[in-house]
């Protein structure tokens, strides 16, 4: 029987990401950042992924597309939400997951799943951009540090400042404050660190915990923000070999499905 070859792009605020599957295993994937146009950036990680699959473009049977730019990627037979692709890709990855945490560019949202991977319930803050990836690199730049400087910084606290505001533009002012009056940036990466944790666990608990808990997205490779988050849930935090392409390796599941549906 022919190869069954599928695909399944994330469209992100901050990244794009691209995965083709072969008869459910993974053949290739790509992170990208993403550009002004979602259209674009769908295009070029599909083909940077193709590329590492060693395949055609006309070799994919099926392509969904999810995450918040997924209409405008006008090559997708299906749009699908974040939601439902975090959910699957987890469980694919990682197949004791019951609880999965995304926080994304823009927005972070905790979702409950069952053994198949399937949505129970979730939650999701999508009114601004605190405690996201957009955060963290705002406050990373102001402790003059990329992420892996900030992660780093984190790790090396003894204890954590204060940090009082999750507004980017009212924490940012405190950091700033908390830098003048000499606080070590240990310790302000730490405090942003717990603070994140903090919004996050109070998501995790309008679904109800469920162990065990899956960390998606970029963040999860920040390791001071898991492990704060993991201390305040009481529980271990796992994160998949390769975080960010979780979304888009349930979109190519789903298109999976589709495709044996059919079948």
């Amino acid at each position: 029987m022919k190869c069954l070859i599928i695909a399944g792009i994330d469209i992100g605020s901050l990244s794009a990401e691209a995965v083709i599957l072969a008869d459910g295993v993974i053949r290739g994937y790509s992170i990208i950042p993403s550009g002004a146009e979602s259209r674009r950036s769908a295009e070029e990680a599909f083909t940077v992924a193709l590329k590492e699959a060693g395949l055609p473009r006309e070799a994919v049977a099926h392509i969904v597309a999810t995450g918040y730019g997924r209409l405008s990627v006008p090559f997708a037979d299906k749009r699908v939400t974040e939601i439902t692709c975090h959910g699957r890709g987890a469980v694919y990855v990682l197949p004791d997951t019951r609880t999965v945490i995304d926080i994304g560019g823009q927005d972070s949202k905790v979702i409950r799943v069952d053994s198949r991977g399937a949505v129970e319930d979730f939650t999701m803050n999508d009114k601004c951009a605190a405690g996201t990836g957009r955060f963290l690199e705002v406050m990373a730049r102001v402790l003059e540090t990329d992420l892996e400087g900030f992660s780093a910084l984190a790790a090396a606290a003894k204890k954590a400042a204060t940090i009082s505001s999750m507004c980017t533009v009212f924490a940012e002012s405190e950091v700033v404050s908390l830098i003048g009056q000499g606080a070590p940036r240990e310790e302000i990466a730490l405090g942003l660190c717990e603070a994140i944790a903090e919004r996050i666990v109070a998501l995790v608990h309008r679904v109800r915990l469920a162990e065990k808990v899956t960390m998606t997205g970029g963040v999860a490779k920040n390791k001071a923000v898991v492990a704060a988050i993991s201390r305040k849930l009481g529980v271990g935090v796992m994160v998949p070999p390769e975080p960010q392409i979780i979304g888009a390796l349930g979109a190519a599941l789903v298109a999976q499905d589709a495709v044996r549906a059919k079948r």
